[in-house]
């Protein structure tokens, strides 16, 4: 380029602008980086919510035998979808996964004509043949009630009435109205009140084994 000519016989080169480099946030963090972050969230998971889940599951009558496999599930499943859960929304995330297992696992169980428990038998050595016939049929009559109350009725009467969630709380985890969670309760109690009188006066027959 001809330089330019001014008073005094100096001359000044006219440079074409240079393009300077952009200055935006660029993601340096490595794959292992990230990995490493991302066992790390898992692990709090797990930490924070291990007994929660146990409870979820063994509360949505999982079998007493299953729980440990179930929370196995529950967790490998919250792993793979680990990115998609923002900060905050861990519980509710992992509540869904855990009523979902559950119920697979009751259909399982009843499938292989097994007795789904919401909490494992007590061994009393006293018991009489009439009493443990008795917790055998309650058992079968709280899972076959459970597993058919619609999803959105058996999640709040299963948080609040097992898990002894209040109805702020409750709302929190399924990001709901309090009074959308009032008024599943108050027909979530109806509905079990209702299924388990009407098991109560069927032949022990027609009670799901």
């Amino acid at each position: 380029m001809r330089p330019l000519v001014v008073s005094g016989g100096v001359g000044i080169e006219i440079v074409a602008p240079v393009a300077l480099p952009d200055m935006g946030l660029v993601d340096t963090e490595t794959p292992a980086a990230k990995a490493k972050q991302r066992d790390a969230r898992l692990r709090r998971l797990v930490d924070a919510y291990l007994d929660f889940v146990g409870r979820v599951l063994r509360n949505a009558g999982t079998p007493a035998a299953e729980i440990d496999d179930a929370v196995q599930r529950t967790f490998i499943a919250a792993a793979r979808r680990l990115d998609d859960v923002r900060p905050g929304a861990e519980k509710s995330f992992l509540l869904q996964i855990a009523l979902h297992v559950a119920a697979h696992a009751r259909r399982s169980a009843a499938r292989r004509r097994e007795v789904p428990a919401a909490e494992p038998p007590e061994v009393v050595d006293s018991a009489t043949p009439e009493q443990l016939t008795s917790q055998k049929r309650a058992r079968q009559m709280l899972d076959q009630v459970l597993d058919e109350m619609e999803l959105d009725l058996r999640t709040v009467f299963v948080l609040y009435e097992f898990e002894e969630m209040s109805m702020v709380e409750i709302a929190s985890v399924l990001g709901i109205p309090q009074g959308t969670v009032a008024s599943r309760l108050r027909r979530a109690r109806a509905d079990f009140r209702e299924r388990v009188r009407a098991l109560e006066r069927a032949p022990a027959s027609e009670v799901e084994r």
